[in-house]
């Protein structure tokens, strides 16, 4: 009579036996692929090769490995001068054989499709459950930091011409910094993208690492605002160690405010131990790293002090809200692919205040609506269909009347006109938004102020004198004025007169503003439609209107 107790037990001993077998033959295979090469920096390269110790290089996709006697580094190519490495020593193009990889994988995999389908014991199921829980949470505690290549150009991103200008200097530093060390030209240490949310501060982001073929390393602010302290602080500490060791490369974190807000009395620990690991790893940057930072925020007012001082975010681009000229490039971009018979003005037209993500996601729910009305071919109809659904939600996308659009036109022209007459600099005034350049690291006079204030009464003076009425859309500025005019009655000129209450300054500045306006009607009537014509005008475009009358 057969033991059935002990045929059970030869049986789990057998399937025991097996999963040994696939696990030794797996940390095999793993041994075999594994890389151990050593991860070194610029610096440690340029020391081996200066010492004479390397005795061969290797060459593998986008890394060289330096073999030395006892050991083998290896390194980004584009982070050390690689063709003077390769005039040096001897080049081997490395070649890895898979053959083994794959064939012990597919011995494995069989081996446990064998294990799963003959023999089912709960002791196995359980060691393998295991076993793979436990590997998935090694990975997640381990969170190595790695970088993307990214495959973005400026070619994919439409309507910031203005922004290109102003990165092309620094992809062509990245790309070659040998000519700009030869002229002692550093590269930036950091970058801030100040704009609305849906602008596209990210698509730039990689637009830049994609045109200068740079490693990218892509981290939200929130991410680093961590529950266990000091943990925040060490993953700023491994990103930077991460892309020094691969410059150069790009840094970019995204909605930076997060970790980089003012700090005040009631700061959380960990927020400002991570950012003060930030600003110690800005400072920290060699002149030759090659490694810049780029922030990306829509409250710059909220950041610290610390983080905006000249050293660590050199540079500021601030990106707005396409106007008509750009949202027409834009939609020609999303378009591209896509069968359609419309005018893209008339569509550019109807979309006053619409930000890039906002028109990608109209032209996708106007091809979504195309498609359930079985309709090949995308038409204007199906964008004013689905237009209500694309700004529902979106306090800052405003659709406009023709008669809004000239109200706000005239009240824009206004302001244009009185700040470029007054001296108040700006960079560009329309329907949608005023982007002023405050001079906030400056001295600010009373007669600075006082010019501010005009310009703030200007648009509603504006209205009254074309409409016989004021409109709601003045509130900010009227708010702001207020605030301007108790400024200077209360803080300029205590110790010699007094100035005037704020209600009087108020009168005084409305007045003058009345005088000019006036004065310079026709020329404010012009700016107020190619305000209407273009949706915005710069301060240089409203100067060669003056030039015609001054």
């Amino acid at each position: 009579m057969k033991k059935i107790g002990s045929n059970i037990n030869s049986n789990a001993q057998i399937k025991l036996i097996f999963l040994f077998l696939g696990i030794l033959l797996l940390l095999l295979v793993y041994m075999f692929s594994r890389d151990n090469s050593i991860l070194i920096t610029k610096t440690e390269a340029d020391i081996l090769n200066n010492s004479n110790k390397i005795e061969q290089v290797l060459v593998d996709g986008d890394f060289l490995y330096l073999k030395t006697d006892n050991d083998i580094f290896r390194i980004y190519k584009y982070g050390i001068d690689s063709p003077a490495y390769f005039a040096k020593y001897p080049v081997e193009i490395k070649s890895n054989s898979f053959l083994p990889i794959v064939l012990g994988l597919l011995f494995v995999l069989a081996l446990l499709i064998f294990l799963f389908y003959y023999f089912k014991p709960a002791t196995i199921d359980n060691i393998l459950s295991k076993k793979i829980t436990k590997s998935k949470d090694e990975e997640i505690v381990k969170g190595k930091i790695k970088a993307i290549k990214s495959s973005i150009g400026f070619k994919d991103v439409a309507g910031i011409d203005d922004v290109k200008e102003e990165l092309e200097e620094i992809i062509d530093f990245l790309k070659y910094p040998q000519k700009y060390k030869e002229i002692d030209l550093r590269l930036p240490k950091g970058l801030l993208l100040v704009g609305p949310p849906g602008v596209g501060k990210t698509m730039i982001a990689k637009a830049v690492a994609g045109e200068a073929s740079v490693p990218f390393y892509y981290q939200s602010g929130a991410s680093f605002v961590q529950i266990y302290v000091g943990m925040g602080a060490k993953r700023v500490s491994e990103l930077f160690m991460e892309a020094k060791k691969n410059a150069p490369s790009i840094i970019f974190i995204d909605e930076i405010d997060a970790v980089g807000k003012s700090r005040t009395g009631h700061q959380n620990d960990e927020r400002e131990a991570t950012l003060n690991q930030l600003l110690t790893e800005m400072d920290g940057f060699e002149d030759s790293a090659g490694v810049i930072v780029i922030g990306a925020t829509n409250k710059i007012e909220v950041l610290d002090e610390a983080l905006l001082r000249a050293g660590r975010f050199d540079r500021r681009i601030f990106v707005s809200l396409p106007d008509f000229d750009e949202r027409v490039k834009t939609l020609e971009l999303y378009l591209a692919k896509k069968n359609y018979s419309l005018e893209i003005d008339k569509i550019a037209k109807m979309s006053v205040g619409f930000s890039s993500a906002s028109l990608s996601a109209w032209v996708n729910e106007a091809a979504f609506n195309a498609f359930r009305n079985n309709n090949k071919i995308i038409s204007i109809d199906d964008f004013e269909a689905v237009k209500e659904k694309v700004s529902i939600g979106k306090k800052r996308v405003v659709i406009l009347s023709n008669k809004e659009r000239e109200i706000k036109a005239t009240y824009q022209a206004a302001k244009a006109l009185i700040a470029s007459l007054y001296g108040i600099n700006f960079d560009k005034i329309g329907i949608s938004e005023t982007l002023f350049h405050a001079p906030s690291d400056m001295i600010l006079s009373k007669k600075y102020l006082f010019n501010l204030l005009m310009v703030k009464v200007a648009g509603t003076i504006a209205t009254m004198n074309k409409y016989n009425d004021t409109f709601d859309i003045g509130d900010y500025d009227i708010k702001n004025a207020r605030d301007i005019a108790f400024n200077i009655s209360n803080n300029f000129d205590i110790l010699i007169s007094p100035n005037g209450t704020s209600d009087e300054l108020l009168n005084e500045a409305s007045q003058n503003v009345k005088k000019i306006l006036m004065k310079f009607t026709s020329v404010q009537d012009d700016i107020a439609e190619f305000i209407l014509e273009n949706e915005s005008i710069t301060q240089s475009d409203t100067f060669k209107m003056l030039d015609n009358v001054l």
